[in-house]
């Protein structure tokens, strides 16, 4: 896990630089707020306008496989694209947010968080929003990854003294997934 997340932070200090607001997502951010498991990749929400992709290009330069076509449909589309790190050959998937409230609300609930077992600071989507995006990805998969239902599982039974349930529901009313969110507390 640390060489993937040693991967997304050299390509988020790049974002930093350039002033774009990011954090970590995806199976990282359910493996440090949940249950750890092996992941090959990294997401990163990154708030990426089209002035950003050549200077974001240069300074990722000769070490990073990155498109630039990709990115720009990716802003245009609010959706992703993919940089490969080439030494070691660890991808990260750039997530341009999407224009609904709740994505505009992760990038204020996200927390930068020193990770236990590294000297590593990491900017990290709060335990809440985790859950609700892997809802949303498991509703997008046909509901059938057992991968993604555990990690789900893992943040909400790790986190069940912490959570905002009110934030969870509203979250979850808004994405579609409020069935699966009341599914998954019921465990």
């Amino acid at each position: 896990m640390y060489d993937t997340l040693r991967a997304a932070l050299a390509a988020a200090a790049e974002l930093e630089k350039l002033g774009v607001r990011w954090f970590l997502g995806g199976s990282l951010a359910s493996s440090i707020h949940g249950i750890p498991r092996a992941t090959f990749d990294a997401d990163i929400m990154a708030d990426l306008r089209p002035q950003h992709v050549r200077p974001f290009l240069r300074a990722l330069g000769e070490a990073w496989y990155a498109d630039e076509g990709a990115m720009q449909d990716a802003i245009r589309d609010r959706s992703s694209f993919n940089l490969i790190h080439l030494e070691t050959a660890m991808k990260v998937d750039v997530f341009v947010p999407k224009l609904r409230r709740f994505d505009g609300g992760e990038f204020a609930r996200s927390q930068s968080l020193k990770l236990e077992g590294a000297d590593i600071e990491a900017r990290i989507c709060c335990a809440e929003d985790i859950v609700i995006a892997k809802l949303e990805w498991y509703r997008l998969g046909g509901e059938d990854s057992e991968r993604q239902w555990g990690d789900i599982l893992g943040v909400l039974r790790l986190n069940a003294d912490k959570l905002d349930v009110e934030l969870l529901r509203s979250s979850a009313a808004e994405l579609g997934v409020a069935d699966l969110l009341e599914k998954a507390l019921a465990v």
